[in-house]
C-alpha cells in the first residue's frame, strides 16, 4: 500500500517533499517563531513553529510545481492551505499519540532503511549519500537524533495505517458498475430548431409592448456609472520622438538586451521523473521499440503534458544533464539520467538554432527601443518635479502647460472598451479611476510601460435608465430575441409531444404524404421530418464541435432508444433523440485496463476515507490546543 504514505499526512513527508522539490535547497525561510516555538499541542505531543513553517512552505512549493507558477502566501490563504496544513499536523500528532498509547514502534534498522530510501539524500549514483544527509539536516535546523525520531514516529503511523486499511478493497460490483457507467456509449441524433421551424411568423410588437419590455428589463438598458475625469499623463512612447540618441546610447541598449541578439542553441524539453532506475529503463526500452511514446508514460502517472514541460532551455540550464540532452542530433528521448528528483527521461520536442545578430544589423530596431528606454528614464527622473507641482496644489491644467505631460478628459466606466493608445487601456489607470473620489487631490501614479499620470474626478453620473426613445431599436431587438427563444422552446415541446404520442405515421423517415421535409408546411411538420444529424459511439466525455455540452449530458439522461428531449442552451434550442445504447464489454483489453485503474483508485479512496475516520476518532479523544496568533506570526514569515 505505497500510496498510503502520503495519505498519512505526516509532517516529515511534507518537509522531505519540499526538500526534493527545491533540489535540496532551502525553503526561502531561515527560521520561524511566533513568540513561542510551540504552536499547538495534541495530548502530550507538541506542534512546533518549525514543523508548521516547513510543512506550509513545502506544501506551497508542491502546489507551485504542479501548477507551473509560483503561488504567493496570499493565494495560499485563498486556497485554504494554512488551515489544511495545520489540520494535517494535528492529525499526525494525534496518530503519534495513539501509536505511543498502544505501544506501536519500529526499530533502528527500519528507521535506517526508510532514510536510505528517501530521494532527498541520494547521491548522483542513486545511493544514500551520508555527506548530503548531514548537510541537509544541518541546513534545515535538525539534529540527526531529532530527525530520526520523527522518522520513527512516521513509520509507526504507517503501521497504524496498514492495520486500519489492510484488506479494504472496493466491491467487485462497485468497480464493474462504475466501469460500465464510464465505458457505455450512445448513438444519438440532434437537430437545432430555427425560426423557419415555427408555425407562425413572430408578430411585430406595438409601442406599448416595447415600452413595457423596456421597463421590465431595465437592467439591460441602464447606462453604467460614468466618472468624468480630467488627467495629465506622459509615456515613453509619447516622449520618445523628442529624445536625441548617439551611437553610444544604441550600443548600451544593445548590451542591455544582448540575450535577444545573441543566444546559444536552445531546446524545448520535457522531463518525467521515475521512482526507480529500473522503471525508467523499462520505459525507455518501450519508447525505443516503438511500443509506447513519452506522453503515454506522462499520462499514466496522472500528469498532463504541461506538468512535464521544462520549456525552452539551454545546455547550461540543464546542469549535469545538459550534455546528454544536447547530444541528440534530432528530437527524441534520452535517459534515464539522474536528477535531484530521481532518475528521469528527457524528451527533446524541438531544437532552436543559435541567434547571432550583430550590432550593425540591429541598429534600426535599437534606435526605436533606445529612444523609448531613454524616455522612460527621463520620465523617472522628472517624476519628482511632477510630484512637487501636484503637492503644491497646482491644477492639472497648469501642470500640463509647464511640463511634458499632456492634458485629457474622459467619461470613464467599468464597461468602457478603450481604443488603442487610450489611457483607459492601462490597468493602472483603470484601478485608480475606479477608486478615486471627488475629495481626493491629484497624485502621481505609474503606468506599466514607465509612464506616469495624475487624475481628478470632476463628477459622478449615477447609473440611469436610458430613455426608451434612445434605445428603441435595441429594445425591439432584445424583445424579438427573447420571443424567438420562447417560441422555439414551445415548438420543440410540441414536436416532442408529437413524437411521444406517435400521432403521425412515418415511413422511411418521411411523412405519410411523401412531401419532402424541406417543403412541408411547419404546421404539418413532425419530429421525423426534421433535418436530424446523427452521432455514433459517443462516450460521456465526448466533445461535439460547435454544440453545447448539455446536449450530450441530456442524451445520457434518456433511458430508452427513441426518446427525445428538448435542450435549452441559452440562445439556442435543440431536440436530441437517443438512438441506441451500447453497454460496455468489460472483457476486452481496453476495458480491463480501465477497470484495473478504477479498482486501484476506488481502493485508495476507500482506504483513505476509512483511515480519515479513524484519525478523526483518535483526535476526538485528545485535548487539542492551537495558538492562532503564533500561527499567523509564522504565516507572515513565509515567502
Amino acid at each position: 500500500m505505497p500510496n498510503l504514505r502520503t495519505k498519512g499526512k505526516s509532517s516529515i513527508v511534507w518537509i522531505l517533499m519540499g526538500l526534493m522539490v527545491m533540489g535540496l535547497g532551502g525553503f526561502g525561510v531561515t527560521s520561524f517563531s511566533g513568540g513561542s516555538s510551540r504552536l499547538g499541542k495534541v495530548g502530550d505531543t507538541d506542534i512546533s513553529a518549525q514543523d508548521y513553517g516547513r510543512a506550509l512552505q513545502a506544501q506551497i512549493n508542491a502546489i507551485s510545481q504542479q501548477t507551473g507558477q509560483r503561488i504567493t502566501m496570499a493565494q495560499a490563504r485563498e486556497m485554504g492551505v494554512p488551515q489544511s496544513v495545520m489540520q494535517q499536523l494535528v492529525s499526525a500528532a494525534a496518530l503519534a499519540e495513539e501509536a505511543d498509547r498502544i505501544g506501536v514502534s519500529v526499530g533502528d534498522q527500519q528507521v535506517a532503511q526508510a532514510i536510505r530510501e528517501l530521494g532527498a539524500f541520494q547521491g548522483p549514483n542513486g545511493d544514500f549519500d551520508r555527506t548530503a544527509y548531514g548537510q541537509v539536516l544541518q541546513r534545515e535546523g535538525y539534529t540527526e537524533s531529532t530527525f530520526e525520531e520523527q522518522i520513527r514516529e512516521d513509520e509507526a503511523r504507517l503501521i497504524l495505517q496498514r492495520a486500519v486499511t489492510g484488506g479494504v478493497v472496493a466491491p467487485e460490483a462497485m468497480v464493474d458498475q462504475t466501469a460500465r457507467w464510464i465505458l457505455q456509449t450512445r448513438d444519438l441524433s440532434w437537430v437545432e430548431l430555427s425560426e423557419d421551424d415555427l408555425i407562425e411568423e413572430i408578430a411585430t410588437p406595438d409601442e406599448e409592448a416595447l415600452r413595457a419590455w423596456h421597463e421590465a428589463n431595465a437592467d439591460r438598458f441602464t447606462a453604467p456609472e460614468i466618472r468624468k475625469l480630467t488627467y495629465a499623463w506622459v509615456t515613453p512612447d509619447r516622449l520618445a520622438p523628442e529624445v536625441e540618441l548617439d551611437e553610444a546610447a544604441l550600443r548600451e541598449t544593445y548590451e542591455q538586451h544582448i540575450a535577444e541578439y545573441q543566444q546559444p542553441e536552445r531546446r524545448i524539453v520535457s522531463r518525467l521523473v521515475f521512482p526507480s532506475v529500473d522503471e525508467a529503463e523499462a520505459a525507455q526500452a518501450q519508447i525505443a521499440a516503438g511500443e509506447a511514446d513519452f506522453d503515454s508514460f506522462v499520462t499514466a502517472r496522472g500528469l498532463s503534458a504541461e506538468d512535464a514541460e521544462l520549456g525552452e532551455v539551454t545546455e547550461a540550464d540543464l546542469g549535469a544533464n545538459g550534455a546528454d540532452v544536447f547530444a541528440l542530433a534530432d528530437t527524441g528521448v534520452v535517459g534515464p539520467l539522474q536528477t535531484d528528483l530521481g532518475p528521469a527521461l528527457f524528451q527533446v520536442n524541438a531544437i532552436l538554432d543559435p541567434i547571432d545578430i550583430p550590432f550593425e544589423a540591429a541598429q534600426e530596431d535599437l534606435r526605436t527601443e533606445a529612444a523609448i528606454d531613454r524616455a522612460a528614464r527621463q520620465i523617472a527622473t522628472r517624476s519628482a518635479d511632477y510630484e512637487d507641482l501636484l503637492a503644491g496644489g497646482v491644477p492639472l491644467e497648469e501642470v500640463a502647460e509647464d511640463t511634458e505631460m499632456q492634458l485629457g478628459q474622459i467619461d470613464w466606466s467599468a464597461e468602457l472598451r478603450p481604443e488603442g493608445g487610450s489611457i483607459a487601456g492601462y490597468d493602472g489607470f483603470r484601478e485608480i479611476a475606479a477608486e478615486v473620489s471627488t475629495s481626493d487631490f491629484p497624485e502621481l501614479h505609474e503606468l506599466a510601460d514607465g509612464g506616469v499620470f495624475a487624475l481628478r474626478l470632476d463628477e459622478i453620473v449615477q447609473p440611469t435608465l436610458i430613455p426608451f426613445d434612445e434605445v428603441r431599436d435595441e429594445v425591439a431587438a432584445d424583445w424579438r430575441r427573447s420571443e424567438l427563444h420562447r417560441q422555439l422552446l414551445a415548438r420543440a415541446a410540441d414536436l416532442r409531444l408529437q413524437q411521444m404520442s406517435d400521432e403521425v405515421p412515418v415511413v422511411d423517415d418521411q411523412p405519410a404524404n411523401d412531401q419532402p421535409a424541406d417543403e412541408q408546411p411547419a404546421d404539418e411538420q413532425t419530429v421525423a421530418s426534421l433535418d436530424w444529424q446523427s452521432e455514433t459511439g459517443l462516450s460521456r466525455d465526448a466533445y461535439m464541435d460547435g454544440l453545447p455540452p448539455q446536449l450530450l449530458a441530456q442524451a445520457f439522461d434518456l433511458d430508452e432508444p427513441g426518446e427525445t428531449e428538448v435542450v435549452d442552451a441559452g440562445d439556442r434550442v435543440f431536440l436530441v433523440r437517443l438512438d441506441q445504447v451500447t453497454e460496455a464489454d468489460l472483457s476486452d483489453d481496453n476495458a480491463a485496463g480501465i477497470r484495473d485503474a478504477l479498482s486501484a483508485r476506488l481502493n485508495q479512496s476507500l482506504q483513505g476515507d476509512i483511515f480519515d475516520f479513524y484519525a478523526r476518532h483518535v483526535q476526538r479523544n485528545l485535548d487539542v490546543t492551537v495558538n492562532q496568533q503564533a500561527v499567523e506570526s509564522v504565516n507572515s514569515q513565509v515567502q
